[in-house]
């Protein structure tokens, strides 16, 4: 029953409408018996919208985009990892003082381990909060990075900054990547038609990762799936990261296998 000791953790983004978040950060605290509620806000304004986590007290909170950058103007400290990045997907409250962590890498390059990454040519499609904490980890395992964007300078930025190289979207068909990696929400639920890459130039062997998550089966993943490729779908990155924002939270490790059994019963 939620009272005046139900302590308030939530997402901040826009939009945060398709988010799964409280879903599996309600779930987890429901298991663990902890007295907390997770709630979903799109706030307009990244800076008034932390303010308010000081204010109501709130005691973490997840942030997704468009935020994940412009957030760490406002923060009072930083996690080493997440100032690597360049971007922040976690707030802890620690007694009115804000920190700063970036969940999204580690999550993101687990999966592909078992398929290496050094010495791979990875193409990561975007260069936002997200695509920064991937292509962190991709040059952190000594993979060659390629980054395709829309916006050309922010995409030349991150290849620079991570020692990777940039290609245009038109110039795709000039690569042969060993892993794609779309962070981008091109595939999301309504826009479920579009893809990041082309069909036409998967190729059996391949691994293709999607950052998206609802639907499960995005385009980009049915494609892959058709042509032979290795896929991990958005739902493992997304509960991987949620598990490691529950732990910075409370200190607990929460069942990962329930977590998806959670979201996939309430797609």
């Amino acid at each position: 029953m939620i009272n005046t000791s139900t302590d308030l953790y939530c997402v901040l983004g826009w939009p945060v409408g398709h988010s799964k978040s409280p879903l599996i950060h309600n779930r987890a605290f429901a298991d663990q018996k902890i007295n907390a509620v997770y709630l979903a806000f799109e706030p307009r304004d990244i800076g008034s919208a932390v303010e308010s986590v000081r204010t109501l007290q709130i005691k973490g909170a997840s942030v997704t985009i468009p935020f994940k950058e412009s957030v760490m103007t406002h923060l009072d400290w930083i996690d080493e990892e997440a100032l690597g990045i360049g971007a922040v997907n976690t707030l802890v409250n620690k007694n009115g003082k804000l920190l700063g962590y970036n969940t999204d890498s580690k999550a993101a390059v687990d999966p592909l381990k078992p398929f290496g990454i050094k010495d791979k040519t990875v193409c990561i499609i975007g260069a936002g909060g997200a695509a920064k904490a991937v292509a962190y980890g991709i040059w952190k395992h000594q993979g060659r990075l390629v980054i395709t964007n829309r916006t050309v300078q922010k995409g030349r930025d991150l290849a620079d900054r991570f020692q990777g190289r940039f290609v245009l979207p038109q110039d795709l068909k000039s690569l042969d990547p060993d892993i794609v990696i779309n962070t981008t929400s091109l595939g999301m639920e309504p826009d479920i038609d579009q893809m990041a890459y082309p069909a036409r130039l998967l190729k059996p062997g391949m691994v293709v990762m999607d950052a998206v998550y609802t639907p499960l089966n995005t385009g980009l993943i049915s494609a892959a799936r058709e042509k032979g490729c290795d896929v991990i779908d958005g739902l493992s990155m997304f509960i991987a990261q949620g598990a490691a924002q529950f732990r910075l939270w409370t200190g607990i490790e929460p069942d990962l296998e329930i977590l998806r059994k959670t979201v996939l019963e309430n797609r």
